[in-house]
């Protein structure tokens, strides 16, 4: 019998598979990719009595390839907490999902495993920015430990999951997920291996100071749309740009849109302050969804640009 293990390449995915695999270690195939990447269970093939474990992927958006691994007599367990649609139901599939907008896929593992690594879903919520949630977490700890650092580490991580293809990215997610698994706790991967958080910070400046100069073409008090270029350094920033411009205006909606061929790569952060609405934005185009807090379109053609600057000033008003 095979196993194979299907996480997004962000933080809340590699921080969620590490949890599991610390706690019950399994040799299996992974199959990831950059966070956009989400159609995953198109790529695995199993049989009867296979186990798939799937971590932080919509459930809608995999619906099809679910039911065909379901009904070729695989085991699942899926823990999720992007919009689902209707969950199937069958003996053999396990669904952990939440939608809440203060929950990430590496909380519901931490419950799941009744807090055994937390350290980990600590930084997994970092990287989704719920700082409140990690926070919470974090007071669950038998020890005190330098959040400052964990935060960074979680936003670094989430940083390294975007960009179009993998060759964007500064580590393969799989790479990163071999890497820090020998480390029970984010403090141990911090004091043992100093050099990855480095790399990744370094770069990370160098990205966020160009993205810093990027024009609004669309702002007022409860929105807010900026244009990147077709560049690796901005595909990279595509996400956790959007997620910095939050923390500085909690209560406005924000839309960081890159350039792709034939229109824009679309993220949108829900106000920090009101963490609602951005699924319901992106859901209105093709290639879109995401959660409550925190969506986003693949390609957004760009004929419908200013459909999508109406659609945001309408949810955000």
């Amino acid at each position: 019998m095979a196993t194979f293990d299907v996480f997004n390449g962000d933080a809340d995915g590699i921080c969620s598979l590490l949890q599991l695999r610390q706690v019950d270690p399994r040799q299996s195939v992974k199959v990831t990719g950059v966070k956009r990447d989400i159609a995953l269970l198109d790529r695995v093939e199993a049989g009867a009595g296979d186990g798939i474990t799937v971590l932080d992927i919509s459930l809608d958006k995999n619906r099809v390839a679910l039911l065909r691994l379901l009904e070729q007599g695989t085991h699942v367990l899926y823990v999720d907490h992007h919009h689902p649609g209707e969950i199937p139901e069958h003996p053999g599939l396990q669904a952990v999902i939440n939608t809440a907008s203060d929950v990430t896929t590496s909380a519901l593992v931490n419950g799941h495993l009744q807090g055994a690594r937390c350290g980990w879903a600590v930084v997994g919520c970092f990287g989704d920015n719920l700082d409140g949630t990690a926070q919470a977490l974090a007071k669950t700890l038998d020890h005190s430990v330098d959040l400052e650092r964990w935060r960074s580490l979680g936003i670094m991580l989430n940083y390294n999951g975007y960009g179009a293809t993998v060759e964007d990215l500064h580590f393969h997610p799989e790479a990163l997920f071999q890497r820090l698994l020998p480390f029970s706790d984010p403090e141990t991967a911090l004091n043992e291996d100093p050099e990855l958080l480095s790399v990744l910070e370094a770069a990370y400046a160098s990205d966020m100071a160009q993205a810093e100069q990027a024009a609004s073409i669309a702002e007022n008090a409860h929105y807010s749309v900026r244009v990147l270029p077709s560049e690796p350094w901005a595909r990279r920033v595509s996400g956790v740009f959007g997620n910095a411009l939050s923390n500085s205006a909690p209560d406005r909606a924000h839309a960081v849109l890159t350039e792709v061929e034939g229109g824009y790569l679309v993220s949108i952060r829900a106000p920090l302050n009101n963490r609602v609405g951005a699924d319901e934005v992106c859901r209105q185009f093709d290639t879109g969804g995401g959660r409550a807090a925190a969506a986003g379109i693949n390609c957004l053609p760009t004929s419908e640009l200013s459909r999508f600057v109406d659609a945001l000033a309408a949810r955000y008003v």
